[in-house]
């Protein structure tokens, strides 16, 4: 029995979240790749998985089985590519979990002259605003924007992210323009988050500023809010990626422009045993390249 082939089978069953789903990516049969994690729960005489009829559930044992099966068949992926003399060109398949926004305005015109410059490159990509667990899920490389939680994990700076605060021309009409930070607790603000406590930060006379801000809409999604924004509900803080059309065709109008914060860092997140993959470093060099004038 190969120890390999159960790691790969078990963490493709992880990934998929079914022996049926499992089965159909690697071409097999349920009943084989059931067969074989039960004979390798057997071998190493603990229960990896919690199985019931609507879904499977890993167990504590499970999951460590499965971040150190990840780190070892990266670990032999790389050394078989060095000997068969692959360094030099990036292959294999990146598994990447990206904001939402930001893939939808950047990642669509950058992933396909990356996968055409390098032909042995996959790319599977998850859209989510959600903070995903890199190692416990199986992702190979991360984009994340704004400060990052102390880990071990490795960051890199890919660009930075411009944000601005912005109202329709008709609400400014309407209800004024604020002059200074403090101001917006006259208006209606339109705060990114579910959070009942939203806070905005400015820069006023070189010294930071955060103040708590509310309104009759608050979204997860910056769509929204950039749509909610030129319907004249309110004033938003975006990224300028979601808001530059609608600014540059008046459809939006910056406001506190001397108070804006520093820009966020979008960054590049990736376990430490990804450190020396190829595929994972050509992509990260390619984003930095293509985004060094902001984003």
């Amino acid at each position: 029995m190969n120890p390999f082939e159960d790691m790969r089978l078990f963490c493709q069953v992880m990934e998929s979240g079914s022996f049926t789903a499992a089965a159909e990516q690697l071409g097999l049969s349920k009943q084989f790749v059931s067969r074989r994690l039960i004979q390798l729960e057997e071998r190493l005489g603990v229960r990896l998985l919690n199985r019931s009829t609507r879904r499977l559930d890993v167990t504590p044992l499970g999951q460590s089985y499965y971040e150190s099966a990840l780190r070892l068949l990266s670990e032999v992926e790389q050394v078989e590519q060095g000997i068969a003399g692959q360094n030099s060109e990036p292959r294999g398949t990146i598994r990447l979990s990206a904001p939402l926004s930001f893939a939808m305005a950047h990642l669509g015109s950058l992933l396909p002259p990356f996968l055409q410059r390098h032909p042995h490159v996959s790319a599977e990509v998850d859209l989510s605003d959600r903070p995903v667990d890199l190692i416990s899920e199986g992702y190979d490389l991360v984009l994340r924007i704004g400060t990052l939680e102390d880990s071990t994990l490795i960051a890199r700076r890919i660009a930075s992210v411009q944000r601005v605060y912005c109202a329709s021309p008709d609400y400014l009409a309407a209800h004024g323009t604020p002059l200074t930070p403090e101001d917006l607790a006259l208006h209606q603000c339109l705060p990114y988050g579910h959070s009942r406590q939203v806070q905005w930060r400015f820069q006023t006379k070189g010294k930071p500023l955060t103040l708590n801000v509310s309104g009759r809409m608050r979204v997860n999604n910056g769509e929204l809010l950039r749509d909610a924004a030129v319907a004249g509900l309110g004033i938003t803080y975006l990224p300028t990626f979601i808001v530059a059309q609608a600014l540059e065709q008046g459809q939006l109008v910056s406001v506190l422009e001397d108070f804006a914060p520093e820009p966020l860092t979008l960054s590049a997140v990736y376990p430490q045993h990804r450190q020396s993959s190829r595929p994972v470093q050509a992509l990260v060099e390619y984003l930095r390249e293509s985004l060094a004038g902001g984003c």
